[in-house]
């Protein structure tokens, strides 16, 4: 970017920086310092707080130890506890008679008669008095109260360790008792006062507390010291609070001096810190409105905008989250650390304004790039469509296509998270493994064992898809309960089968295609041969009348085998299209086979075949185009006069079956025909394999093309040499 943009926008981000500091320290720290002194803060007031409490409890309000030491109550726990402290009577006794036993033993050996017999009175005096601990409760009792008493003067001395000289020296007073009259007085209250504090009947009364001990707090003390039980009733120790009028005062020279001369200096110094910088915010916000105006063309093709434009919009959603968060905690920072005290403090909060300028930057920039990308809807709307969050949208719709798949996927990952968080609050609290190991034993450990499982069979059936994309379609995938992926097991095996059909299929489809071309030349090549043969006989001169008529008798009659021909190929061709159209009328099915056969009487006649006809005796009307049924049912009889053994019969039948036409060809056939009758459909395909017959072999195929388009069913059937057509089509 040009110097003419860049400079402006780093004053501009410095000047916001400087005024955001400002609005945040104001705002957090105004009350504090605004017409504010020291004496006026919660610091102040806490060091005044303390003050009073030590005051009252060592000095206007102590507790007589003394006194409360012949107050002590023992209790009889109390006496069993210390009574049985090392063990019963016998086994104290054997313990002290261990310890001097050594001793008195080596004194014996040095021949120093003193010291054995001093040994042994100490020994005795020690055993008799754990004799007489076990004998008399009182003896017992005192031991107990000393004990406490030492534990009460210990506990009182260590609650006052804390206070020195500077605690009582930094405020001086004038009290008097109002109930005893008795007074206290420290220092000169009359001195140049920096605080003063009246306490009469107006202002109200001091009251000053003593030391307030509960049985427990002693208890919980001397168990930490000494590990012994010492105290079992509920009992407070401490005197009535004393109610005092006068003045405290704290001098403006003694002000200045210890801790608290400290905390007034660093409160004035950050007061005036903080006025500074309230300041700078006003003078930053003046220029902001008048000569550093923001200008969006500041940030607007800036480097790295290519960069930025290319993110997915849910990304940088969450970069302008992340970035006015870390602004904000960058802000608060900043405003807090504001009122540095040291070198190394000025350069921290160096630092951390820089980053808050830069942080600034960078939110600029998303809000003008954001705001750009609103004007232009359907740019906004393809971000939308192309975001993470609406993959993951649809990613979840879609894990939920099959319902069962989904909610097992989502209870397995409950689970899991489940199980980690289980382990975690385990490590937290060791206690709850004995709920923690039965949940995992009973519930975590299954559904892993399904997982596991429904995985190495989701790794199974992608081995096998795998081996079917290659080709491979002789191993049918094992089906494996009824789950989800058993069903899809079950569909790929479906799938593999139709494939496999289908590859069959084509093949089958290469194979007569090829036979298609081999044939369709042979019956073009035939007549088209012969009538080139006998077209170059009839040039010749020589030829005699008799001869030429013969020739051209022949090719007529080639020639009209050649037209034939290509009218058949031409009408598959058009039915294969589907360009053929059809024009349906009520047809009377019975009086058009009458027509059909007639038709084909002198050739019946000459074929020795014995045709046997059954039609039924009402008429039988269908809707359909006459001119195409007719070729159905003329192509069936050509067929069977020219298949059909000679000497044999030919049954044809027309007859109504429910709603339906049905009009049936059975004949023996002339030549084998094997078990494929699909193949007799196919486009020159004919029963003599060796083709000694003039037919084109597309009769069934275009019988069976002209009954599919009148919604009708032909069917052939063979069994041995019986060959048999049905025809159906619906009736009127």
């Amino acid at each position: 970017m040009k110097n003419s943009k860049r400079m402006p926008l780093i004053i501009w981000s410095i000047l916001v920086a400087l005024f955001l500091t400002a609005l945040v320290s104001i705002i957090n720290s105004g009350p504090r310092f605004i017409g504010k002194s020291y004496v006026d803060t919660d610091d102040f007031k806490s060091e005044l707080e303390y003050f009073y409490d030590k005051i009252g409890a060592t000095v206007l309000n102590p507790i007589n130890v003394e006194k409360e030491k012949k107050h002590i109550k023992v209790s009889m726990e109390e006496i069993e506890e210390h009574r049985e402290r090392y063990g019963t009577l016998a086994e104290q006794i054997a313990n002290i008679a261990a310890q001097y036993q050594d001793r008195i033993e080596e004194a014996k050996a040095a021949g120093n008669e003193v010291l054995k017999t001093e040994l042994i009175k100490e020994q005795e005096v020690k055993i008799e008095d754990i004799r007489k601990n076990f004998q008399d409760d009182k003896h017992v009792e005192e031991k107990v109260r000393a004990e406490k008493g030492e534990a009460l003067e210990q506990y009182v001395s260590e609650r006052f360790n804390d206070v020195d000289d500077y605690n009582f020296r930094w405020v001086s007073y004038e009290l008097k008792d109002v109930e005893t009259g008795e007074t206290f007085a420290s220092g000169d209250v009359k001195a140049p006062a920096a605080y003063k504090k009246l306490f009469n009947s107006k202002e109200g009364y001091f009251k000053a507390k003593s030391l307030r001990i509960k049985s427990t707090d002693l208890y919980e003390y001397t168990r930490n010291h000494t590990g012994h039980y010492i105290d079992s009733n509920q009992s407070i120790i401490g005197n009535p609070d004393r109610t005092f009028e006068g003045v405290f005062v704290i001098s403006k020279a003694i002000s200045k001096e210890g801790s608290h001369g400290q905390h007034a200096a660093w409160f004035n110094k950050s007061k005036y810190i903080a006025y500074g910088t309230w300041i700078a915010g006003v003078i930053a916000l003046i220029l902001l409105l008048t000569k550093f105006r923001f200008n969006k063309n500041w940030v607007k093709d800036r480097r790295g905008a290519d960069w930025y434009n290319r993110l997915k919009i849910d990304v940088k959603g969450s970069l302008l989250v992340t970035t006015l968060l870390m602004l904000y905690i960058n802000l608060l920072f900043v405003a807090d650390y504001v009122y540095f005290y040291s070198i190394e403090n000025l350069v921290i909060y160096a630092i951390s304004y820089v980053f808050l300028a830069f942080l600034i930057l960078l939110t600029v920039f998303q809000l003008v790039n954001f705001m750009e990308r609103l004007k232009d809807e359907v740019a906004l709307k393809l971000e939308i469509k192309d975001s993470y969050s609406m993959r993951f949208i649809l990613a979840w719709q879609g894990m939920f296509l099959n319902r069962s798949i989904g909610v097992q996927m989502f209870l397995l990952l409950i689970g899991f998270f489940l199980a980690g968080f289980g382990l975690f609050v385990v490590l937290m609290q060791p206690i709850l493994i004995v709920i923690y190991i039965p949940l995992v034993l009973f519930a975590g450990l299954p559904l892993l064992y399904i997982f596991v499982r429904r995985t190495a069979y989701l790794n199974r059936i992608i081995v096998a898809t795998e081996a079917m994309a290659a080709g491979r379609l002789h191993e049918e995938i094992k089906v494996e309960g009824k789950s989800p992926l058993a069903d899809h097991a079950r569909n790929l095996n479906n799938l593999r089968e139709g494939v496999r059909v289908s590859m069959t299929e084509q093949a089958k489809s290469e194979r007569l295609k090829t036979e298609l071309i081999t044939n369709v030349s042979h019956d073009l090549r035939t007549p088209l041969t012969s009538i080139i043969t006998y077209t170059d006989l009839l040039k010749k001169e020589d030829i005699t009348a008799e001869e030429r008529t013969k020739y051209v008798d022949i090719l007529d009659k080639k020639s009209q085998r050649l037209k034939t021909l290509i009218e058949d190929l031409f009408e598959v061709s058009k039915m294969a299209s589907g360009n053929l159209e059809l024009h349906k009328q009520r047809v009377d099915l019975t009086q058009l086979l009458q027509q059909a056969l007639a038709e084909h009487e002198e050739e019946i006649s000459k074929s020795g075949l014995d045709f046997r006809v059954n039609l039924p005796e009402s008429t039988l009307v269908a809707y359909v185009d006459g001119k195409r049924w007719w070729r159905v049912l003329d192509n069936l009889i050509v067929n069977a006069v020219k298949y059909t053994l000679p000497g044999t019969r030919v049954y044809i039948t027309l007859r109504k079956v429910g709603d339906n036409a049905e009009f049936i060809v059975k004949n023996v056939t002339k030549y084998e025909l094997g078990e494929n009758t699909d193949e007799l459909f196919e486009r020159f395909k004919r029963a003599d394999a060796s083709r000694h017959t003039d037919g084109s072999g597309l009769g069934l195929a275009i019988a069976q093309s002209i009954v599919d388009l009148h919604n009708g069913n032909m069917k052939i059937e063979v069994d041995g040499d019986l060959f048999k057509v049905t025809v159906v089509v619906a009736a009127i």
